[in-house]
């Protein structure tokens, strides 16, 4: 068995595979079969595509109209749905509008009216969801899935891996990680978390022989205005970006979970600290002062 390292690019990120296999040929069909399946829930659940199905749902709710969703995208709302409930409203997948107004290719802040505006339009609540059929109770609204389907992908790449008969390996969708197996002698794979503010430097480094690991935070995707910076994390309920947490790591058995919790602790702002902490899951933060903690299995 030899290890075989597969490197692609998806949803706007470098993205590997790492696994063991008994053979190149062997090795290049499982992980093809992953990377076509991340290529597939991108195709689907993007938008910047007009052809994707995100966008069809999209063009509904721009209507205020109804539509019946099959069975993986029911899967995705009812977690989506969870997410809401669990973060008391934090974490909302109608938020994605503010994009429209938050442009961090640009050097420039919103209009805070242009802000108002879409806040009128956003709210989990402002839609009903019952599955299979989803109902937006006024017109101009839009749902984003950026929050979950890569990391959705991650752990579904990783298990068609293994249903492909590979039990040591790690998906890395653009730092969402999902173990597939340890490495073949039982010793864990070796992560790095990226410090937020120092691109070439670590934050910690942690081992994992199972499990999942994503991360939040204002890593590229900001802005800075006068010296202060602004990231991509933007609070549905205010319109504007956090600015308590830098980043948030948490490890956790899925990574749509883990990745989830990162983003509604950086939401949370200075709550999240020990609403991670109550969560049970392994975690490490920094804020955007320079402070630091958490409680990483290493």
């Amino acid at each position: 068995m030899k290890y075989y390292h597969y490197k692609f690019k998806a949803m706007g990120t470098p993205c590997d595979i790492q696994l063991f296999a008994s053979s190149l040929l062997r090795a290049k069909q499982v992980s093809a079969l992953a990377a076509a399946d991340v290529a597939r829930l991108e195709a689907r659940y993007s938008r910047y595509r007009s052809d994707s199905y995100l966008s069809q749902i999209n063009q509904v709710a721009a209507k205020g109209g109804s539509l019946d969703v099959d069975a993986e995208t029911a899967g995705l709302l009812n977690y989506a749905d969870t997410c809401y409930q669990q973060s008391d409203g934090l974490f909302d997948i109608s938020s994605g509008l503010l994009r429209q107004v938050w442009r961090f290719d640009q050097q420039d802040l919103p209009d805070t009216d242009q802000i108002q505006a879409l806040l009128t339009k956003i709210g989990w609540h402002k839609l009903c969801w019952k599955s299979p059929t989803l109902s937006f109770l006024s017109a101009g609204m839009a749902l984003d899935f950026g929050g979950i389907v890569k990391e959705y992908a991650a752990d579904r790449a990783a298990a068609l891996c293994r249903s492909e008969g590979i039990r040591h390996g790690v998906v890395n969708l653009g730092g969402d990680i999902k173990i597939i197996g340890a490495r073949p002698d039982g010793s864990p794979w070796r992560i790095g978390i990226r410090h937020p503010r120092h691109e070439e430097q670590l934050l910690e480094t942690l081992s994992l022989h199972e499990g999942a690991l994503a991360s939040s935070g204002d890593y590229e995707r900001c802005l800075v205005v006068d010296g202060k910076r602004y990231g991509h994390v933007l609070n549905p309920k205010t319109g504007w970006p956090v600015s308590y947490l830098a980043s948030v790591s948490v490890v956790g058995e899925f990574c749509v979970v883990a990745g989830s919790a990162s983003t509604i602790a950086m939401l949370k702002e200075a709550d999240g600290v020990d609403w991670l902490a109550n969560l049970g899951l392994p975690y490490c933060w920094m804020a955007v002062d320079g402070t630091s903690g958490g409680s990483l299995i290493q």
